[in-house]
């Protein structure tokens, strides 16, 4: 395609050679004229219709640009998500088990300390028993011993009682008085 501008064709009117029987100038000049014209007016359309494609192109360039900006973003997006969730998730697992571990701990703690404290108590009982036992020891102790001397302390009361009232006694004056002591008691003596 030959490169032909407005002002080619303008131009070219003196290029042609005159004959004879030839076309008549004055409608060549017309049809120049109005094909320069013509050949303008789409030139100027040309230049506007490039510029409007490339201002367009530029706008699908920069909607790609950003199209593909999103689409990574969208992907970056997805892929902390996914790591997030991961994270998430690793950080949930090691709560778990930290509680686990620490619920064993505290359970491991709180049996020692139950068993401290059981023993604690077996021995205490264990005092309190053997403490009953001789407190039970004593109290039978104490109680032969008293219901003895109640036994004793009794048979002087029934000794008393067999003896006669002091004013009733006699007492010898000869006799020594270790034979006062073991000799019975005289006879009460009759009162007139």
């Amino acid at each position: 395609m030959i490169d032909l501008t407005p002002l080619d064709v303008r131009n070219k009117r003196g290029d042609f050679k005159k004959v004879m029987r030839g076309y008549d100038p004055q409608e060549v000049d017309v049809f120049l004229e109005i094909t320069a014209e013509r050949l303008e007016a789409l030139t100027r359309e040309n230049m506007t219709l490039k510029e409007r494609t490339n201002a367009l192109q530029t706008q699908v360039n920069s909607q790609t640009d950003r199209e593909q900006a999103v689409q990574a973003a969208l992907v970056t997006a997805q892929e902390l998500r996914t790591e997030i969730r991961a994270q998430a998730q690793r950080e949930a697992e090691n709560l778990v088990k930290a509680a686990e571990t620490e619920g064993r701990r505290l359970t491991v703690e709180a049996e020692a300390e139950a068993r401290t404290k059981l023993q604690g108590a077996e021995r205490q009982l264990d005092k309190l028993d053997d403490a009953i036992q001789q407190t039970d020891r004593r109290r039978a102790r104490f109680l032969n011993e008293f219901r003895q001397l109640l036994q004793r302390e009794m048979d002087v009361v029934a000794v008393e009682e067999g003896r006669a009232p002091l004013e009733e006694r006699t007492i010898d004056l000869d006799r020594r008085p270790e034979e006062a002591i073991q000799a019975p008691p005289a006879p009460p003596a009759a009162h007139k």
